[in-house]
């Protein structure tokens, strides 16, 4: 408990769906409920739905591993992703929810010298363009988190990292509820159990979205699908950039002493951070074939904890409680795809990969403004879905974390 006092979520539910609504948005998990909630305490815009053919939060939203951080590659990343930080940090005062925001600082360890070049590089990027982040030593490494094996087991030394202070962790549940319940409240219908089926175009303009339980006149349509979104695209006509692949993760029984950083390591592919109930929970990189399937192994399981044990050898004395996946739609540069889709009445916002839970407030941000304003703001301009017939990709993947 915090300062908040804890009361039942305050979610209402429509009797039925409507015919019409200015604004449909396709999906209910954070970025589709962020974009409706902004729109409605921001710019006023309440006659909006969102569909869910599941539960809201029940896709990646609820399947991820909840870090906050900005200390990505590039410069518009590193602005993006620091605005969504700061959102984040002042979430909770906004919805008057507790999202279990807490700030653990992020390590991101370098093995080899070419690691080391890389970290440097980072740490002086983000400080130029506004993220908190300094390069540290093994000793300062060890200060932060004294569980880390510096040897690295003997094959992976480990010879300094980037440091993130204000990278965090919050309850993707809780950020679910808060934003579907601040939504709710300003008037916004959320339809959840409700398939779509197609699209119906009226020359180039998207203006009705079909679904199992009735057909939907839209003003303007948002798609903000996680591993369905190439299939709802295709109801429109369009091909989109995006593979999607499986992730998966698990968390071990509680861990007493603690674990109060994040740990992350590019070259050994594995990240770690300790639940609010004590568990160390722990993911690695995407499965290289590309899926829908939400099946976990035992392949992933043995490798990616042989890798964590490396660094973090008091993992060997846990039990693995539970295992899971998600689906990430992956762009060929490895940044998100924001905006307008060459179809009028038709936005997404897709390509979040492994990093969709920390956009969730920048992204559904700027997008209720594009959708109030009809102006694409500033700071997603670049992750427009026509730099890539422009050539002017946004290659990222250093910053995936467990690419």
């Amino acid at each position: 408990m915090n300062e908040f006092v804890e009361s039942r979520v305050r979610l209402t539910w429509p009797d039925r769906l409507r015919s019409e609504y200015d604004v449909v948005i396709l999906g209910g998990g954070g970025h589709g409920l962020a974009t409706a909630y902004y729109l409605a305490t921001r710019h006023g815009i309440r006659d909006v739905a969102v569909i869910e053919r599941g539960y809201i939060g029940s896709g990646n939203s609820g399947r991820n591993t909840t870090v906050i951080r900005a200390n990505y590659g590039v410069p518009e990343a590193i602005r993006f992703y620091q605005r969504s930080l700061e959102l984040f940090q002042g979430l909770e005062e906004e919805t008057g929810r507790w999202i279990m925001h807490k700030e653990k600082g992020l390590l991101w360890i370098a093995h080899t010298e070419m690691g080391l070049r890389a970290e440097r590089a980072r740490a002086a990027l983000n400080q130029a363009y506004g993220a908190e982040t300094v390069f540290i030593g093994p000793d300062e490494i060890k200060e932060i988190c004294p569980q880390i094996d510096l040897a690295g087991g003997g094959r992976y030394p480990v010879m300094g990292a980037s440091y993130h202070p204000r990278g965090a962790t919050a309850r993707h549940d809780r950020v679910v509820w808060a934003l579907a319940e601040g939504a709710m409240q300003n008037g916004v219908e959320v339809h959840q159990n409700t398939t779509v089926t197609g699209l119906k175009l009226s020359g180039d303009r998207v203006t009705e979205v079909k679904t199992e339980r009735g057909d939907i006149s839209a003003g303007l349509v948002m798609m903000a699908l996680g591993g369905q979104v190439t299939m709802v695209a295709s109801m429109a006509g369009l091909r989109l950039p995006i593979r999607s692949h499986p992730l998966q993760a698990f968390v071990t029984n509680h861990y007493q002493p603690g674990l109060d950083a994040i740990v992350a390591s590019t070259e050994l592919l594995f990240y770690a951070s300790q639940t609010a109930r004590g568990e160390i929970l722990i993911g690695a990189e995407i499965d290289r074939q590309p899926s829908y399937s939400y099946r976990s192994s035992y392949g992933f399981l043995s490798s990616c904890a042989g890798r964590a044990l490396a660094l973090l050898p008091f993992l060997a004395d846990l039990r693995v409680l539970r295992q899971w996946a998600g689906i990430c739609d992956m762009t060929p540069d490895y940044s998100p795809v924001m905006g307008p889709t060459g179809r009028e009445g038709l936005l997404v916002t897709t390509g979040w990969g492994t990093w969709g839970f920390k956009a969730i407030p920048a992204g559904g941000e700027a997008m209720a403004q594009l959708i109030a304003t009809g102006e694409v703001p500033e700071l997603i301009a670049p992750f427009g879905l026509d730099r890539f017939a422009r050539d002017l990709p946004l290659s990222d993947r250093g910053s995936a974390g467990t690419q």
